[in-house]
């Protein structure tokens, strides 16, 4: 992750970043409230599940199809992209309606996917054992994990941000992180860049991004580093408090993670992906896409 943004690429990246500005979110496993392919979910979309689905040499749809169901690794805190409410039990974001529609492509209805939270540094392992058959949250496609994992997409484009409380007047920009304490989660890209690219600064980890925005609130840390689109998230979610400062300083490429090897079932996926483009686009536009920003669906990688 020592790519960073040229000024033709961070302005496309604060397109992405600043459409999650307007929203706002409405452990183990679960089915999250979706619908059973016939009816609407939280954000008003439905999927038609395939018939007679035909993908051969693919271990991992072998087994989703003689289940009837598919397990599907998410996050559960970042509001806009996957987040699950406490109260209701349902999850909503960009990336749970870009699950539900890879599930109902490989023929399994909403009420047949068990979501399972799986912290970012645990999501290869996740997919290597076989705990989850596809892994669908803010998952960043870079060199060193695609010897660990397959990836089909990319599916959507960020970048890294920084997230401060509301008083801070000393972090304008990631030029201002010497001495300061950095949170990110552990195993993540953004943690990565942080030891990598600027070793004044003082790195913090948590399993989870809430624990960091906790941190932050609490005053343990001066900010938190993730993708700017989770970050808006969650400043959206405590504009009080909470501030997102400077523009990203990363190119972020979300992917879908299958398992490493299982080329039938990413080839699927990115078909899926390339030939569903005005359903990206009604996924976009109800979730991420209500700030107004009008953006298009990136061009998917057949590597």
């Amino acid at each position: 992750m020592k790519k960073f943004l040229s000024k033709t690429g961070l302005g496309v990246a604060a397109v992405f970043t600043a459409a999650a500005l307007a929203m706002t979110g409405c452990g183990g496993g679960d089915n999250g409230g979706g619908t059973d392919g016939g009816g609407k979910d939280a954000a008003g979309l439905s999927f038609d599940v395939a018939k007679d689905v035909a993908l051969t040499g693919s271990p991992t749809f072998d087994k989703i199809k003689s289940s009837g169901q598919i397990r599907i690794g998410v996050k559960e805190d970042q509001p806009g992209l996957g987040f699950l409410d406490a109260a209701t039990g349902e999850r909503s974001g960009f990336d749970i309606e870009i699950a539900r529609w890879m599930a109902a492509s490989l023929g399994v209805a909403a009420d047949k996917i068990e979501y399972k939270s799986i912290p970012s540094a645990n999501r290869e392992t996740a997919l290597a054992n076989g705990d989850v058959d596809l892994y669908v949250g803010t998952y960043s496609i870079t060199d060193k994990r695609k010897k660990l994992v397959d990836f089909a997409g990319p599916y959507f484009i960020t970048g890294q941000g920084l997230l401060v409380a509301k008083d801070n007047t000393d972090i304008k920009s990631e030029k201002d992180l010497d001495g300061k304490k950095v949170c990110s989660a552990t195993g993540s890209t953004p943690i990565q860049n942080i030891r990598e690219n600027f070793p004044k600064a003082v790195p913090v980890e948590f399993d989870i991004y809430s624990k960091c925005v906790d941190a932050l609130k609490g005053g343990t840390v001066d900010a938190v580093t993730t993708d700017q689109a989770i970050l808006l998230g969650f400043a959206s979610q405590d504009p009080d408090n909470l501030k997102v400062v400077g523009e990203p300083f990363t190119v972020e490429k979300y992917g879908i993670g299958v398992p490493l090897g299982d080329t039938a079932l990413r080839t699927f996926l990115n078909t899926t992906l390339t030939d569903g483009g005005a359903t990206w686009t009604k996924i976009y536009d109800a979730t991420l896409g209500k700030s107004g920003t009008k953006v298009e669906q990136p061009k998917v990688d057949q590597y």
